[in-house]
């Protein structure tokens, strides 16, 4: 945070860099203020003369040395505090005429104010002014009820207040500085966090397309290669499903990448999400790899549209879990995919028999990097749901997943 001193930022910088000269200077200041200030006569015929009186030479030393103590006033506060009431407390009992050696003891306890925290400036505000007050009247050559005991008071009480003001107004300033920066901080967190979970959104749409795809391509190649002589029908199918896995792989991976591109990149395409209305179309793409697959769906004509976070994620976890079922499950082995609409939320159920595989069960990440159970079970909890995966009784596998719609 900074604030503007306009003509007067240097003066401010070269004070701020230089405070022992800076108090030098103050204390300069305030002996000649001292020294000036005891020729003047308040008493005089018409009111306040100047040049009828001229300080003691006393007085002249203690001014002295209540100036000089003022230059070490930010070092060693309480100490200048008490070296400048003392020799105030000697000038008032002893001066005459009185020099205002007090004022060093106004300065000093402004310092101390400003520095140290409201009940110790207080306390030691009351002590000061109750000392030197006390003293001037009791102790001193004058009245007990001249105007310059009762100035002491004042100089003394308003020294304390304005000590404590500047401190209230330095502590608010820094506050206010503090909670600049940890808005700051927290922005840049916030910034990042954001970016980290884009990242893993989009981490897990690229792998929820390609393992999908490439396990499918790897499937149909392999039938094309091994039908290739005796069944070229066949195979020539195979490869047409292969074509049409590998465009479909291209298309969600460019619309996925094209989310990264930046203002003034070509336009990304513009296809909507996957969703639960493209299940069919999932499916027969699985069947066309040799996984039967069988679905229930309970969501109700009328039922309102699901989110579209909910729609993709359910659209998700379904590829996912038959495209494990396609690479871990034995040959043979058969699916059932189940959709259900359950007050407010989705349940989404996809089981396999395991087929002729001793153990159809998937890795949680598999050698290649992949993340296919771990990218459910985020998904589900991005959207405060909950996904179970697991083998079932009697051999195969069972993924389970709750979506709330709201």
């Amino acid at each position: 945070m900074t604030t503007d001193l306009g003509p007067f930022a240097p003066t401010r910088q070269w004070m701020r860099a230089h405070p022992l000269a800076t108090d030098a200077v103050l204390a300069l200041g305030a002996f000649v203020s001292m020294v000036v200030g005891s020729f003047a006569d308040p008493h005089g015929p018409h009111g306040p003369t100047f040049g009828t009186r001229a300080p003691e030479p006393f007085s002249l030393l203690l001014m002295l040395i209540g100036s000089a103590a003022l230059v070490l006033r930010r070092r060693r506060p309480w100490t200048v505090l008490a070296i400048t009431c003392g020799v105030s407390m000697l000038e008032l009992s002893t001066g005459e005429p009185r020099a205002p050696v007090a004022m060093s003891a106004v300065i000093a306890l402004y310092t101390v104010a400003s520095r140290t925290d409201r009940p110790t400036t207080w306390r030691i505000g009351l002590v000061t002014m109750a000392g030197l007050t006390g003293v001037a009247m009791l102790a001193g050559p004058l009245p007990w009820y001249a105007q310059e005991n009762i100035g002491i008071f004042a100089w003394t009480g308003m020294a304390a207040a304005a000590g404590d003001a500047v401190r209230s107004r330095r502590a608010f300033i820094d506050a206010i500085r503090e909670r600049a920066e940890r808005a700051e901080r927290t922005r840049e967190e916030e910034a990042r966090r954001r970016v980290a979970e884009e990242r893993l959104r989009i981490a897990r749409d690229l792998h929820d397309v390609v393992a999908h795809h490439i396990a499918l391509v790897n499937v149909q190649a392999g039938v094309a290669a091994h039908v290739m002589d005796k069944r070229p029908d066949q195979a020539k199918e195979a490869l047409a499903h292969v074509r049409d896995a590998s465009r479909s792989a291209l298309n969600e991976l460019r619309a996925t990448v094209g989310l990264l591109r930046q203002s003034g990149d070509p336009e990304a395409p513009t296809e909507p999400a996957p969703g639960l209305a493209l299940l069919d179309e999932l499916l027969d793409t699985f069947r066309h790899a040799g996984l039967p697959v069988r679905v229930l769906m309970q969501v109700g004509a009328d039922a309102e549209p699901l989110p579209a976070a909910v729609d993709l994620a359910a659209y998700r976890v379904i590829q996912e879990a038959l495209t494990n079922v396609r690479k871990h499950a034995g040959p043979g082995a058969k699916a059932e995919v189940s959709v259900v609409r359950v007050g407010a939320s989705v349940e989404v159920t996809v089981l396999d028999d395991g087929g002729d595989s001793a153990d159809s069960a998937p890795a949680a990440t598999d050698p290649g990097g992949g993340h296919g159970l771990l990218g459910m079970r985020e998904r589900a909890g991005a959207l405060g749901g909950s996904c179970f995966t697991g083998p079932r009784y009697g051999g195969g596998y069972r993924v389970h997943a709750i979506l709330p719609v709201a």
